[in-house]
């Protein structure tokens, strides 16, 4: 029997949110709206589809194993060079490279309590430690408490901004005072997988203008601009940083339709611009609703936003009522918050559909 180290048998693994599929087989709704998942409702750009489409006569060729004309594209996006720009399976991909490549033996690694579980489900897959600091009141990283807790052996912070599930973000000015605490050997990865969604707000601040050596920011195409189904994301670091890493990744990642189809989605401004309308609008017609029906709720800077209910039981009792009747939602134990409920801002009639059944639901109560 082959030993299974300790760290992978007690590993507790990523669980997504419940697929369409997973639904019509098991409640078979009359309609379905899938807000869970923090997907683009809207889908994505027919540029990005149409660029996939056209790689499709050159699929029997291996991808471009350097993504440089992605890279060259992202670069010139974001006002950096390509050797700042590594692509990956999702920023997830990236964040997995980073994590396999940086650590020593007894180093450790800081994030927050109740950030994204994909980073917890990685570093745990490393066996090294890692230490979770707790948020704040108000569902924000503890910036103050996080550089406390940096010693000799932190190797690695882990920031998402905003944080994914409960969308809140950190200012410039909380950024910039945590940065001149952290010593230049410690690597701060800066996941941005929201940045779109809140790179409009006065006091959010994008890490990429900062050109920290020792910040590597991730960035997805799986969000704004609706390419979850392709895995496509990049990290944008120091050139060193860049170049270690691509010593490590796999040669012929991410595939050469999510290549193609990232350069396309990146040449449609217009499709972006109708995202970011459409999350706005959705989001504060969730936040009049939720107010007007009592409902405890964090204001967020992404494309969802978290309730709070008093009890776990009550969050359990509101997402398996709502996935009775087509509403996929996401309840967040795993994410260490276990009375709170995350739903994805999305089309109107999935809007209206949450709220037709949230009516329905709560005049039985």
């Amino acid at each position: 029997m082959i030993r299974i180290p300790s760290h992978i048998k007690e590993l507790k693994p990523y669980v997504a949110g419940k697929t369409i599929a997973e639904v019509v087989k098991e409640y078979k709704p009359e309609r379905i709206s899938k807000l869970a998942s923090n997907e683009n409702r809207l889908g994505c750009s027919p540029k990005a589809n149409e660029a996939a489409l056209e790689s499709l006569g050159a699929i029997m060729n291996y991808p471009d194993p350097a993504c440089l004309d992605l890279r060259a594209k992202i670069a010139d996006k974001i006002g950096v060079k390509p050797e700042n720009v590594i692509a990956g399976s999702g920023s997830e991909g990236v964040m997995q490279l980073i994590i396999k490549t940086f650590f020593e033996p007894d180093e450790h690694a800081i994030t927050a309590s109740a950030t994204f579980i994909g980073f917890v489900v990685l570093i745990n897959s490393r066996g090294v430690g890692l230490r979770q600091v707790p948020m704040t009141d108000d569902y924000r990283f503890d910036l103050e408490a996080i550089a406390d807790a940096i010693s000799p052996k932190t190797k690695m912070v882990y920031l998402a901004n905003p944080n994914n599930p409960t969308g809140t973000y950190f200012t410039k000015a909380e950024f910039e005072r945590f940065m001149k605490r952290v010593p230049d050997d410690v690597l701060v990865i800066m996941d941005e997988a929201y940045y779109e969604f809140a790179a409009g707000l006065d006091d959010y601040p994008n890490s990429v203008e900062y050109g920290f050596d020792n910040v590597i920011t991730l960035r997805t195409f799986s969000k704004a601009y609706g390419l979850a189904g392709y895995r496509i994301g990049y990290g944008v670091a120091h050139p060193d940083i860049i170049s270690t890493l691509m010593k490590v990744k796999l040669p012929f990642e991410p595939g050469l339709p999510a290549q193609h189809a990232a350069i396309g989605a990146l040449d449609d401004d217009n499709f972006l611009y109708l995202t970011e309308v459409m999350v706005e609008k959705g989001r504060n017609r969730l936040y009049r609703f939720l107010d007007e029906h009592g409902v405890t709720y964090v204001k967020s800077a992404s494309n969802s936003v978290m309730t709070v209910f008093d009890t776990e039981e009550e969050a359990v009792h509101f997402t398996d009522e709502m996935l009775k009747k087509g509403v996929i939602l996401r309840r967040l134990p795993a994410f260490g918050l276990p009375n709170c409920v995350r739903i994805t801002v999305g089309l109107d009639e999935e809007m209206e559909h949450f709220e037709q059944a949230f009516e329905e639901l709560f005049s039985k109560a």
